[in-house]
């Protein structure tokens, strides 16, 4: 049995980490597959939990030189009667899969419990220790808090250390060009040489390097650990590069300040690479905190109690306490905590939050409400169906995070270039070395440098301005926001791949029914034969009366309309129903019929010139019913599958966008025609049986000139009917209604039934594939321009190391760029 695990993984810096911690996960015996997200930083892995257990995985990342987010909850726990019920509650909170560590101390009646928030929730805690027999009162914050303030708390520390870092590294750096400019007062100087320079006295290299030394080893220590773990891994990482570059420059100063050498010292070029790439560090962990901010958005749209009535007495509750089968109430401009279905009063609900639909829905006893939702107008009491990490919006956030978490196929090949970029860096940088001072030109008469120390110079250039960061960060923070924006206007990718897919798509399929059409069939036009003294109303109702028996969706058509109207029917007597031609019965003491026209030539009733408006239904997409009373055409009862509002506008959108859009039916194509040229369908697949459907979309890809370029093809239906279809096109669009979005397989849901929602998928993939793109180009071009040019001896190290701290703060900052898109 394969088990799927999520971990939020801290301390990784690059695309190198990334692979570091594939490749160390995938060693595991037992584990299948794993995928690291360098965004988001979660590692997602299937494994087999009889070969390969947590402690081992967080053991391997661990070893791997990378961290395991965590989260600690301290619980009040009330009935503790003595230190057996503390061991015993221990023992049942330590078994919980996720959590680490679990103490219970009987004295204090206390609990401490560290655990991964991936895995487990305080909530999950909370109930645990209500099943052991006892009541968990909450101390600390909320479940989903935990990691979030771990990431803070690695914000807070690159932080912490940027400001140490620019302590010192300020006035080393001030002190060093007041030298270099002789702006110093003069009891900073030694004699004049003959080259006109003023040498400064011993001790101020000692004070350089007294600047220097907590910036190297306290606030760049954590690259000197970094590099060492990626080292042992058998890889190189971008701490290498750091550890390198500032390295070189810092121990090649020592014997200058020792004075067993002559010449100048760099101790602020080794403390402004370290400074500048921490800043560049925080600015981009304070960025790439802001790509999770739709996942943010969606947490805190959840109601914090609820008000429940148990045995009659009307409380209010956490929200993770509410139960399946509890009676929850709800005020006006409340939130509805759970899912559930109303059982009593009216109202109006702002589902816009979830679905992207601006106008309030109606419920009524018997709908379904969702969690989350606003109640806009009167007071619901509904019974709590689905709870906790069923409800909707819990299913929508792990689909995001799920999405979030997968690799898109534009990003195998920035993660191919990153396998091998850092020891090409390295290569490049010791021919830069070597070239420098064996091939260099010549130094003039008066330079201040020798050939040992240029090369050493353009060495560290080209060691700190490779970055390997802005091509691990380019696809993941480009994916994060566009499947967080897509959740915000109700369109929900369960993985990276269809997002980027769907960018690509040039035909689009439309199921006919529940997509284009509501799905519902109503009743359109109600004709009397002139020649009776019948009325619509009338005809109506005798027709429904016979319909009360009838199980067809037409008849149920026919039936709703008249209750619709407030019509009394009669009870059929001698109730009797052809398949493929339709039903009669008695009513009042006259024969009434309700079929097709098959049935009245079978049984040889003329039409009596009802042909002709017949026809003129049918060419209208419309199923003409014609009703007989006592063996005469008494008139014809129109129902058709009304078109949705939107669905015209939604055609126009996909046509706008250079879309060709066809429609597939089961309907006779005279219909199907009719419907299509009613909304602007280019192409009709008409008369195509549910098994049938994958077929048509086989050959709608594969077209049969041999000129054309294979058709990438969505295909949009409900999601349940049209799986094969589905499965079978490039990319699958289910039409859900939120609640059903756990069900919906498709690799794209759409929350509303409402069809624009399919040119804003497309619209939001082409977004995000074009940043995707931008990113890329910027994470290679940066790459293949300034690593020549500082092999070249044209960049200074610190401009370097400025450079590279803030390529991939401007991946990132572009990214966030689709927060701002309107789509």
């Amino acid at each position: 049995m394969t088990k799927q695990l999520t971990l939020p993984i801290n301390g990784m810096t690059c695309a190198n980490c990334v692979a570091t911690v594939e490749r160390n996960l995938k060693k595991l015996d037992g584990v299948q597959s794993a995928v690291v997200n360098l965004s988001s930083e979660r590692a997602t892995l299937d494994f087999d939990p009889a070969k390969v257990g947590l402690e081992d995985v967080i053991a391997r990342v661990q070893r791997a030189g990378y961290g395991v987010a965590t989260g600690e909850a301290d619980l009040i726990i009330k009935r503790l009667s003595d230190d057996n019920d503390a061991r015993r509650l221990e023992k049942t909170l330590a078994s919980l899969e996720g959590v680490l560590e679990a103490q219970v101390t009987f004295a204090a009646e206390k609990a401490r419990v560290k655990y991964i928030p991936t895995i487990v929730t305080q909530a999950e805690l909370r109930r645990a220790v209500a099943s052991a027999g006892f009541e968990a009162l909450e101390l600390g914050g909320e479940a989903e808090d935990a990691e979030a303030k771990a990431r803070e708390r690695e914000i807070n520390e690159q932080w912490r250390l940027l400001v140490i870092g620019l302590v010192f590294t300020v006035p080393l750096f001030a002190l060093s060009m007041s030298k270099d400019f002789n702006l110093l007062p003069s009891f900073f100087y030694a004699e004049t040489t003959m080259a006109g320079m003023r040498d400064a006295k011993p001790w101020f290299n000692w004070l350089m390097l007294a600047l220097a030394l907590p910036v190297q080893f306290y606030v760049g220590w954590q690259y000197y650990v970094g590099a060492y773990k990626a080292l042992r891994n058998k890889s190189a990482n971008m701490d290498v590069l750091i550890a390198m570059g500032s390295s070189a420059a810092f121990f090649y100063s020592l014997p200058i300040t020792f004075g067993w050498l002559m010449g100048h010292v760099y101790y602020e070029t080794a403390a402004v690479i370290i400074t500048l790439i921490k800043l560049g560090k925080y600015l981009e962990a304070r960025a790439k905190g802001r790509t999770s901010e739709a996942i943010k958005k969606l947490m805190g749209l959840r109601a914090k109690t609820a008000r429940v009535i148990r045995n009659g007495v009307e409380s209010e509750v956490p929200v993770d306490d509410v139960r399946v089968g509890d009676v929850v109430l709800v005020k006006p401009g409340e939130k509805i905590p759970v899912d559930g279905v109303v059982v009593e009063g009216r109202s109006a609900i702002d589902e816009s939050m979830l679905t992207g639909e601006s106008l309030p829905v109606e419920k009524k006893p018997g709908d379904a409400v969702i969690g989350a939702t606003l109640n806009k107008l009167g007071m619901l009491k509904f019974e709590a169906t689905k709870v906790g990490k069923e409800t909707a919006l819990a299913q929508i956030i792990k689909l995001v995070e799920e999405a979030q978490g997968s690799k898109a196929p534009i990003q195998k090949l920035a993660d191919q270039v990153s396998a091998v970029f850092v020891p090409i860096v390295i290569v490049i940088a010791a021919l830069t070395f070597a070239g420098w001072y064996f091939f260099g030109p010549p130094l003039p008469i008066n330079a201040d440098v020798d050939n040992f120390t240029r090369a050493l110079i353009n060495m560290v250039a080209v060691l700190v301005i490779a970055c390997p960061c802005a091509m691990g960060l380019a696809t993941p923070t480009a994916v994060m926001v566009g499947t967080g924006k897509g959740a915000e206007i109700g369109v929900l990718f369960r993985n990276s791949e269809a997002l980027e897919r769907a960018g690509k798509v040039n035909v689009v399929v439309l199921d006919k029914t529940g997509t284009i059409t509501k799905g519902q069939p109503a009743v359109t036009d109600i004709i009397t034969n002139p020649q009776l003294p019948i009325t619509n109303d009338e005809l109506l109702r005798l027709a429904a009366s016979v319909e009360k028996g009838s199980e067809h969706p037409l008849g149920e058509a026919i039936w709703a309309e008249a209750t619709t109207r407030g019509l009394s029917l009669a009870e059929p007597a001698g109730f009797k129903a052809e398949a493929g031609h339709g039903v009669e019965a008695e009513v009042e003491s006259r024969r009434v019929m309700v079929g097709n026209a098959r049935m009245f030539a079978a049984r040889n009733i003329p039409l009596g010139g009802l042909e002709s408006e017949v026809a003129r239904l049918q060419s209208e997409a419309k199923t003409a019913m014609l009703v007989a009373i006592d063996g005469q055409a008494a008139g014809v009862i129109a129902v058709a599958d009304t078109i949705k509002e939107t669905s015209k506008e939604a055609i126009e959108d996909l046509h706008k966008m250079g879309l060709k859009v066809a429609m597939i039916t089961g309907d006779n194509q005279k219909t199907a025609e009719a419907i299509a040229k009613q909304v602007g369908i280019d192409q009709v697949l008409a008369e195509v049986l549910p098994e049938g459907k994958s077929a048509e979309i086989k050959n709608l890809q594969s077209p049969i000139t041999n000129n054309q370029l294979p058709n990438i093809v969505a295909m949009v239906g409900d999601g349940v009917n049209d799986a094969p279809a589905l499965a079978q096109a490039d990319v699958g669009l289910a039409i859900g209604t939120g609640t059903d979005v756990a069900m919906a397989a498709a690799p794209v849901t759409l929350m509303s039934g409402d069809l624009r929602g399919v040119a804003r998928a497309i619209l939001l993939s082409r977004k995000t594939l074009a940043t995707i793109k931008q990113n890329l180009f910027w994470a290679f071009f940066y790459n293949v321009i300034l690593i020549p040019a500082a092999a070249l001896g044209y960049l200074n190290p610190m401009l370097a190391a400025g450079a590279m701290a803030f390529s991939s703060v401007f991946v990132v900052s572009n990214s966030l760029r689709l927060r701002r898109q309107k789509i």
